[in-house]
């Protein structure tokens, strides 16, 4: 936003000059862009009258003028600009001036005739960057006034760029009263007096759509002159703002919307059919605005219309048939509040941006339409004369935004900010923005003004008092930061060290969706009971797993797909049960699963190539549960499980209790999917590995170890692990190793028969171990073995 730094002084003068201004709101958070001066650098230009204008005898684009400077001094100057003509105040250059680009005026003879100055442009005196012939000055400027000083132009265009929550700064109004904050000073408010009306015509107005109107005033006025001329002192302040003078009832609602912030229009009244309506558009309207370009409205679009027609987008742009011209004589002047909802996006989405759409999208002050209909209403009657209807308003009072109350702790405000600000010097400032404010017991209570749309929670009033009170005020301190040891159970076994076990062997992560194609996981789990989505996104997505497999299954086919011959993925995710017992009838169970396919290894020439197997995929399984430190409370039984391959699947066991699985998944599942070569899978419950043993330290007994080799006979069907687990048992404390070196069967074995060669070791503490205690222990242990599972010493 541009504004004339003059303009803003004759609100609030702080003793300070332009730079420090300049920098003053740049730490405020109103970040100046520009800082340049409203005209370029030039002296000994006057205002003077041309008094006679005849064309150049050698020149059809020339003039020779007589021009009057005061002190009954004409002088001669040929000029060539097409609106030069007699009669008409102009700025001239007399000899000596110096012009921007330190350009002197001398005597001079264009074709022969002398010239004695030069009759100027706005371009050339550096006051604006387009331009058609010369200034033309208004006809009651005195002659022989330094130009500088009749039009003020010893003054700044500064050019502050608003984040968008700063809406209330998009006037003078709002900045004004930022910088008497910023500088603790009163603001020089514009006393704004109801104009009484002279005539009762009006029109009627009905918020049809009142959630994105909640206000709209207007007034008619009637027996307007447009033949009048925008006051000079009005023009020069739209130009340094950026706006260009058009008529004078644009510009004096384009001066109030630079003021006070407020954007207004007018309609012409002959345009008008019946009253108003604010509304939606309806589908397929069509809306021909004010710059000839026709759009076709949206549904969801707020338009000002009459009984008939659309006549403008609610807070964007105007209609070409309702708009003022040469022609109109009576005017309806609109005043409105828009909900910021119901205009953001809109101008975007027909590729327009304007004043209005600019400031109604962040948010205009719910509370000054009325000041801002009397303002135009007092400077139109002034401008353009006529007369004045009442204001007619119509208000959804239930729709407009309401006065919000906030708290702002003493305790919060220190510690956000790391500095303490004396309780009055805050309260100080909370007021000075405006604010409604109550300190009671190291609280602040705060109702924020109607025109501060971006305070709404404590840390909004944190920031205002910092930059108030100047964040170069706020001295640099050092954060310090105390160390304290966190409060962590060793025993517990982090997920982490379960990703980080399972991907130094190999694996990499998946994550896949926690609701499955019912007909797969139907496949894995048959008719075990699923819970249905009552919304899903697609019919293939519309049950909670019952396990990872569904999703890991799908990422291996997608994986093998794209030629990924090697797959080796894990994931960590919530199992969803039917359970009537649990919360909302749904028990949501964390597992940690995997999925193995291709080859045990990558490509190598050292290593040969095989086939990943059952026993590879239970190998990473036990490097997860060896994370626990207690071996002997985990167990594989060879079960059959949902989806596996009958003779390739084993239940994972914790303390007699089932929590996982691993094996082959089952050749059927296996040809329905697609899925290429043989693929594992494994799935444990995360609370079975949640939690390790501790190590105790112990010392390592200086007496040496006994090693005892024993092959005994036993049936196929009895498991290695039990007959393991039976030597454990009575093997005592002389056991500290125990290992499973062959299993043989073939030759010299008996039918239904395997030999198992296991190796003892055995060792004392706190002596050497002699052979009859040796033999003791292994007696002991063959006489189990043989009592639990008819085995024999192999000869």
């Amino acid at each position: 936003m541009k504004f004339s730094e003059k303009w803003l002084r004759e609100w609030v003068n702080p003793a300070i000059d332009s730079d420090a201004l300049a920098e003053q709101l740049s730490m405020a958070g109103l970040e100046v862009d520009a800082l340049e001066p409203a005209a370029g650098q030039f002296s000994g230009v006057v205002v003077g009258e041309v008094v006679e204008c005849g064309q150049h005898p050698d020149a059809d684009k020339l003039r020779v003028t007589k021009v009057n400077v005061g002190d009954d001094e004409l002088l001669d100057i040929v000029c060539g600009a097409p609106n030069c003509r007699q009669g008409i105040k102009v700025a001239v250059a007399k000899v000596g001036a110096v012009l921007p680009g330190d350009f002197k005026i001398k005597k001079a003879k264009l074709r022969g005739q002398p010239s004695h100055g030069m009759l100027c442009a706005f371009v050339e005196l550096g006051i604006s960057e387009e331009g058609d012939g010369i200034m033309e000055l208004p006809a009651d400027a005195p002659i022989g006034t330094d130009l500088r000083e009749y039009l003020s132009l010893d003054d700044h265009i500064i050019d502050v760029d608003l984040t968008p929550n700063r809406s209330d700064c998009l006037g003078i109004k709002g900045l004004a009263r930022e910088v008497g904050v910023l500088n603790n000073l009163d603001v020089n408010e514009l006393t704004i007096a109801p104009v009484a009306p002279t005539i009762d015509d009006k029109v009627s107005i009905e918020l049809v759509n009142e959630q994105g109107c909640p206000r709209y005033l207007g007034r008619v006025i009637k027996g307007i002159n447009l033949d009048a001329q925008t006051p000079l002192w009005m023009v020069e302040k739209l130009r340094r703002s950026g706006i260009r003078s058009i008529d004078p009832v644009v510009d004096v609602t384009n001066y109030v919307l630079i003021e006070l912030g407020h954007p207004m229009h007018a309609f012409d009244l002959a345009a008008i059919d019946g009253g108003i309506k604010v509304r939606s558009a309806n589908a397929g309207e069509q809306l021909v605005l004010l710059d000839g370009n026709t759009a076709k409205l949206n549904e969801s679009t707020l338009v000002i219309a009459d009984h008939n027609k659309a006549l403008a987008m609610a807070g964007i742009f105007g209609g070409e048939g309702s708009g003022v011209t040469e022609k109109t004589s009576d005017i309806l002047l609109e005043s409105a509040f828009f909900n910021p909802v119901a205009i953001a996006g809109q101008a975007r989405s027909y590729g327009l941006h304007t004043d209005a759409s600019h400031r109604y999208e962040r948010g205009v002050d719910f509370a000054l339409q009325r000041d801002a209909m009397e303002r135009a209403t007092a400077l139109l009657l002034d401008i353009v004369g006529g007369q004045a209807g009442p204001v007619v308003e119509a208000v959804a009072t239930e729709q407009l935004p309401k006065v919000t109350a906030v708290t702002l702790r003493r305790e919060r405000l220190d510690r956000v900010i790391g500095y303490h600000i004396d309780d009055e010097t805050v309260t100080n400032i909370l007021r000075r923005l405006g604010l409604d404010v109550q300190f009671k017991n190291g609280t602040w209570q705060a109702d924020v003004p109607s025109y501060r749309f971006d305070i709404r929670i404590e840390e909004d009033l944190i920031e205002e008092v910092a930059r108030v009170y100047g964040y170069n005020n706020i001295p640099n301190v050092a954060p310090m930061a105390k160390l304290n040891m966190t409060a962590h159970n060793e025993a517990s076994v982090p997920v982490k060290r379960l990703r980080d076990t399972l991907v130094t062997r190999g694996y990499q992560e998946a994550i896949t969706y926690s609701f499955v194609d019912p007909k797969v996981q139907a496949a894995i789990h048959g008719d075990e009971q699923a819970l249905h989505l009552p919304h899903p996104i697609s019919a293939d997505m519309s049950v909670m797993r019952l396990s990872l497999m569904p999703g890991l299954l799908n990422a291996l086919v997608y994986n093998q797909n794209r030629q990924q011959s090697r797959v080796r993925l894990f994931e960590h995710g919530l199992k969803f049960i039917a359970d009537e017992q649990a919360e909302n009838g749904v028990r949501q169970q964390a597992v940690f699963g995997g999925i193995v396919s291709g080859t045990s290894y990558g490509e190598h020439w050292n290593v040969p190539s095989r086939a990943v197997d059952f026993y590879d995929v239970k190998g990473d399984v036990e490097a997860l549960l060896a994370l626990c430190n207690d071996s002997a409370r985990f167990s594989f039984k060879a079960q059959q499980c949902d989806g596996l391959h009958p003779g390739q699947s084993a239940a994972i066991f914790v303390d007699g209790q089932q929590v996982g699985f691993v094996g082959a998944v089952h050749p059927q599942l296996q040809k329905q999917l697609g899925i290429n070569g043989a693929a594992y899978v494994f799935e444990i419950e995360v609370a079975a590995v949640a939690s390790r043993v501790l190590p105790e330290a112990v010392g390592i007994s200086k007496f040496p170890s006994n090693r005892r080799d024993i092959a005994i006979l036993v049936e196929d069907k009895v498991h290695a692990g039990d007959v393991l687990a039976t030597i454990e048992k009575v093997g005592g404390n002389q056991l500290v190793d125990l290992n499973l070196f062959d299993v043989y069967k073939g030759k010299g074995i008996e039918p239904n028969y395997k030999s198992l060669a296991i190796a003892l070791t055995l060792q004392a503490v706190d002596r050497t171990l002699e052979e009859k205690d040796i033999n003791l222990v292994v007696d002991n242990v063959v006489a189990a073995l043989a009592k639990e599972f008819n085995a024999s010493l192999r000869d």
